[in-house]
C-alpha cells in the first residue's frame, strides 16, 4: 500500500483535533489526497463509547476497551484500509496509543496491548504533549461538560502513560503542545515532510 497513516494522540484539550485538521488542510493545499477521520468514530459503536465517556451510560472499564477495539476494527476495515489502498494520506484523530494511555488508568497495559496487537501500525504517531493544567483551561473555554478522564490528576497519569509508551511504535514523535496552534503546526509540518 502506498497510502500513509498518520495518527495524532494526546490528552483531551491538548490540541489533537486542531492539529489533525490543520495537517489535513495543509496536505489538501499541496494537492495531496488526505482523509481526516477520528476515534471513537461517528458510527453506532462510537456513539455508545461517547455516551459512556460522558458518563450518560455506565459500563465496566474492560467492556469499554473492548468497544474501543471493536470500533477500531470496523474503522480500519470500512474506512482507513480502503483509503490507504487508494493512496490517500489518512490522518486519524486518536488511535491505539490513546487506548493504551487512557485505558491503562483502569486496566492492565498488557491486556490493552493484546486487544490492539493485530491492528495496523501507523506510519507516524504524533503525540501533542500538553501540560494537564493547560488542557483543563482550554477545555473550560471550549465547552461546559467534563468527561470521564478530564480531571487533572487523571490527566497527569495519562500523560505519564504516553511518555512511557514513546517507543511502542518506532515512528512516534512528541511535539510541545503548550504553544500557539500555528507554532505547533509549523513543527509538525516540518516533521511530517522529513518523514513521509
Amino acid at each position: 500500500m502506498a497510502g500513509k497513516l498518520i495518527v495524532f494522540e494526546g490528552l483531551d484539550g491538548a490540541g489533537v483535533t486542531t492539529q489533525a485538521t490543520l495537517l489535513r488542510n495543509y496536505f489538501i493545499s499541496k494537492g495531496k489526497d488526505a482523509l481526516l477521520t477520528k476515534e471513537p468514530t461517528e458510527g453506532l459503536l462510537g456513539g455508545i463509547i461517547k455516551s459512556a465517556l460522558r458518563e450518560e451510560w455506565k459500563t465496566d472499564p474492560f467492556t469499554l476497551q473492548m468497544m474501543f477495539a471493536s470500533d477500531r476494527s470496523h474503522h480500519l476495515s470500512s474506512e482507513i484500509d480502503p483509503a490507504l489502498k487508494n493512496d490517500k494520506i489518512v490522518i486519524c484523530d486518536r488511535y491505539i496509543l490513546s487506548s493504551l494511555a487512557f485505558g491503562s488508568v483502569y486496566i492492565s497495559l498488557e491486556t490493552l496491548k493484546q486487544l490492539n496487537v493485530y491492528f495496523r501500525k501507523p506510519n507516524m504517531a504524533i503525540v501533542i504533549d500538553t501540560l494537564p493544567k493547560v488542557c483543563i483551561e482550554r477545555m473550560k473555554k471550549a465547552r461546559h461538560h467534563v468527561e470521564m478522564f478530564e480531571k487533572e490528576q487523571k490527566l497527569e497519569q495519562i500523560r505519564k502513560n504516553y511518555i512511557a509508551l514513546r517507543n511502542h511504535f518506532s515512528e512516534t514523535y512528541f511535539v510541545d503542545g503548550n504553544r500557539p496552534a500555528e507554532e505547533v503546526m509549523n513543527e509538525i509540518r516540518k516533521l511530517v515532510e522529513s518523514k513521509i
